[in-house]
């Protein structure tokens, strides 16, 4: 397999979301590749009901079924995020990176399985193996893989490898999510009568006050999970962000209301219950302001993975590449807790590294880390 074409073809499809306008065109692509390593291949459409009103969406599922052994699920998505100021669906190869949008999250890794699969294709296997190519990951897929199950049995039990991940470890845990968006009324009227009306915008500041004071406390949150040191830090860390503020109409008018968008990342010792009771107990505390939870979304944390067999693929990380280790991720997603939900284990391994820039300009991938991701995923499942 030429992976470095593969891998400049499937960035080479805009599959931005949104809108997400390139889906079936990717997988007819990737159909014939997973025939060809000696899996047998599934198209599945995904009704609108089970997308958040993304509307109908389509799936791969690739099965090299071995019923009675350990079952084992490869997942992996094709969007992306938009890319803005770059040639980034003109995929190009030099001084051993591939650039382009997706090539480290996570399209690199999607070629590394391919040519991973295609090394053990005349091998015996050790597991049970699916491969899960999905979509909207990057906006949110929690319905696709609950409707995704169904074809995908058994998967209570299952373990769940996650290649939308880091290079050079195993990623044993991630932190849970809690996104709020915050409303807050007001009484609009003149500028110069701004004592006949409320301000949205500054009752606003007063609730900012409150919650970068709770920050404080938040950010101090550190789990028993230890990260990997090119992170900059030591053990997985809670985080409270307010990354985003709208409000007001015109200079010389007084708002009537402002959103505030607040992103709280919980770490596994930490509950979305606990998260919002706080969040609330806070907004509340402020006097004299009046405000709403105009929506919230949430992704429970879930316990780390601490079944052997992540013991065993960092052993096969290191015979490849010398090192290795199992670490948290700082990062969020749908998958961790749908897997809880369906009695399964997750961990990951991909090619992303921190220079790697995913979701900035000239984002890239290392041709090695490639190269490397497939042999390791190749004697991980197969017999020695």
């Amino acid at each position: 397999m030429d992976y470095i074409k593969v891998t400049r073809d499937i960035i080479a499809c805009d599959t931005s979301v949104p809108p997400g306008l390139n889906y079936e065109r990717l997988i007819d692509y990737l159909v014939p590749l997973f025939d060809q390593v000696g899996f047998e291949t599934q198209k599945i459409g995904i009704p609108g009901e089970y997308t958040d009103g993304a509307g109908d969406r389509v799936n791969l599922l690739a099965h090299r079924r071995q019923p009675g052994k350990p079952r084992l699920i490869f997942y992996g998505h094709i969007d992306v995020v938009p890319a803005q100021g770059w040639n980034a669906f003109t995929p190009r190869a030099e001084d051993g990176k591939i650039y382009g949008r997706g090539a480290a999250d996570m399209k690199g890794a999607i070629t590394a399985l391919l040519l991973g699969l295609e090394e053990t294709r005349e091998k015996q296997l050790k597991y049970d193996i699916s491969v899960m190519i999905t979509t909207d990951e990057e906006v949110g897929q929690a319905g696709q893989l609950r409707y995704l199950a169904r074809y995908l049995q058994p998967v209570a039990g299952a373990y769940l490898f996650n290649l939308d991940a880091s290079f050079g470890y195993v990623g044993i845990a991630s932190l849970g999510a809690l996104q709020m968006d915050i409303r807050v009324k007001g009484k609009s009227v003149h500028s110069a009568m701004s004592h006949m009306g409320e301000n949205a915008v500054e009752k606003a500041a007063l609730l900012m006050q409150a919650l970068l004071e709770l920050k404080k406390k938040v950010v101090k949150r550190k789990s028993r999970v230890q990260v990997h040191p090119e992170t900059g830090l030591k053990q997985m860390e809670a985080r409270l962000n307010i990354n985003m503020v709208k409000g007001g109409l015109k200079v010389n008018i007084v708002p009537d209301e402002c959103l505030i968008s607040i992103d709280r990342r919980l770490i596994p010792e930490e509950s979305l219950e606990g998260a919002r009771k706080e969040l609330d107990e806070t907004l509340a505390s402020v006097a004299g302001v009046e405000w709403e939870v105009d929506g919230a979304f949430g992704i429970p944390t879930v316990p780390p993975c601490q079944d052997p067999i992540v013991d065993e693929l960092a052993a096969a990380i290191k015979e490849v590449i010398g090192r290795s280790g199992k670490f948290g991720e700082m990062g969020s997603g749908d998958l961790p807790h749908v897997v809880h939900e369906w009695g399964g284990q997750e961990f990951s391994l991909g090619v992303i590294r921190s220079e790697c820039n995913i979701h900035g300009k000239e984002e890239f991938v290392y041709q090695r880390d490639i190269e490397d991701l497939a042999l390791i995923i190749s004697r991980f499942i197969s017999v020695p």
